[in-house]
């Protein structure tokens, strides 16, 4: 797996920006912007472009990214201006589900040389403190396919280089604090997991993403692949290694995000691995399982697409009730995911590892964290009685566990973090 770099896909060049008034060839360029953004018409915009910017960016690439982020931020809502210099406006946009910088650039023919968002924060520059112990930043990383917008967490005295941990997220349109709305997630998992850390002296990153919160990317839904994230973790372990304030990189992979850690960690400089609620098998299995207690039509028919998926095929057609585990779109992602085995990963990595289980969750079994210690006999195993999915106390019955997960203030288990700090400070 290749290191990520960095990639312009715009013309947009940065000026040394002088405060200036809003020119009106800029709001009448934003207003047509806007119009054509909220009701679909990506042709439209591609109208707006420069020739030398059709060609940075042509249509069959621009289309798709535009579709995807109306369906994943929602219309722009509203657009202050915040400065202009140098042919370079720059804008707050406010969209349904998200709140962006709108970077636009104009040539004398008041054709578009720039189209940019870039993650929006009201003191980008300053770290926001969010307890007298440790400080949280943005990090920003840039990507063949977009940008990967996370947060550092450091504590605040920091004395010499200190380790610091990539926390990998969950399946599904899991952000960098570790909610899913759309499921009913928001325990605010790696945030407080993050806080714990940080007043423990180790230092974290979160990331939404690849589609996700604020990160953007050319990549589609139907493009997507499991090593697609992969990848994204590579970027940020060789981000974090450049970086001098860091002694050692440890990854933290949370569910599906333990076998995402998989992919980054060989031939990285990663120093040791945390599995919390891994699977131990693969992705064809799992899925299996789940269609068991839905109605036989589903379970056939769910069968029928996974026959063809192993044949490398996918199926056009699917009936709306299973759309949420096989529609056409996340099939290729699918594929990408049932040709990974956990267990033949485990037994190939060579540095240390803590396999954390909690009893309770209802997801992830006990005995997968069972099965992936017998892969390396050498991995620390904690097994945390009463814990959960979401790395949270919840008793065994299935409504009360998983009112839990809609808890984002409800603390993490008592032998989480400790356990984790222990394992960091001992890797060598």
């Amino acid at each position: 797996m290749k290191r990520a770099v960095f990639l312009i896909i715009t013309l947009l060049i940065t000026f040394r920006v002088i405060a200036q008034a809003e020119p009106a060839n800029y709001t009448a360029a934003l207003a047509k912007f806007t119009h054509y953004y909220n009701n679909n018409q990506p042709d439209s915009i591609f109208s707006m472009f420069s020739p030398e910017m059709k060609t940075a960016l042509p249509l069959a690439n621009f289309k798709p990214t535009t579709l995807q982020l109306k369906s994943q931020y929602g219309e722009l809502v509203k657009t202050e201006f915040v400065k202009y210099g140098g042919s370079l406006a720059v804008y707050k946009a406010t969209f349904k589900n998200s709140t962006f910088l709108l970077n636009l650039s104009l040539n004398a023919q008041n054709k578009l040389t720039g189209l940019l968002l870039s993650p929006y924060q009201e003191s980008a520059a300053v770290p926001q403190a969010v307890d007298p112990s440790i400080t949280e930043s943005p990090i920003l990383l840039k990507t063949l396919s977009g940008q990967i917008s996370g947060t550092l967490v450091m504590p605040s005295n920091v004395t010499g280089k200190i380790p610091v941990v990539l926390i990998i997220g969950d399946a599904g349109a899991t952000d960098r604090d570790g909610n899913n709305p759309k499921t009913g997630i928001t325990a605010n998992t790696y945030k407080l997991l993050a806080h714990d850390l940080g007043k423990n002296g180790i230092a974290s990153v979160r990331y939404d993403k690849r589609m996700v919160g604020e990160s953007v990317t050319t990549t589609t839904e139907a493009q997507l692949r499991i090593d697609d994230y992969g990848d994204d973790a590579v970027g940020l372990v060789n981000m974090l290694n450049d970086d001098q304030r860091f002694s050692k990189i440890v990854l933290f992979g949370h569910g599906e995000g333990a076998e995402v850690a998989m992919l980054a960690m060989f031939d990285e400089p990663v120093k040791a691995y945390i599995s919390a609620e891994g699977w131990s098998e693969q992705a064809e299995k799992i899925l299996t399982d789940e269609m068991k207690t839905k109605p036989k039509y589903q379970a056939d028919e769910f069968k029928t697409i996974l026959d063809s998926m192993r044949k490398g095929k996918t199926t056009p057609i699917v009936d709306p009730a299973i759309y949420y585990i096989a529609r056409p779109s996340i099939q290729t992602f699918l594929m990408s995911w049932c040709r990974m085995s956990p267990i033949r990963g485990m037994k190939k990595i060579k540095i240390p590892t803590l396999i954390i289980q909690g009893t309770t969750d209802l997801a992830v079994t006990p005995d997968n964290a069972d099965k992936l210690k017998k892969a390396k006999s050498d991995a620390a195993l904690l097994l945390i009685k009463g814990m959960n999915h979401q790395l949270k106390d919840a008793p065994a019955d299935e409504e009360q566990n998983a009112a839990v997960n809609s808890k984002p203030d409800a603390p993490l288990s008592a032998g989480l973090v400790p356990g984790i700090v222990d394992f960091v400070n001992k890797v060598r």
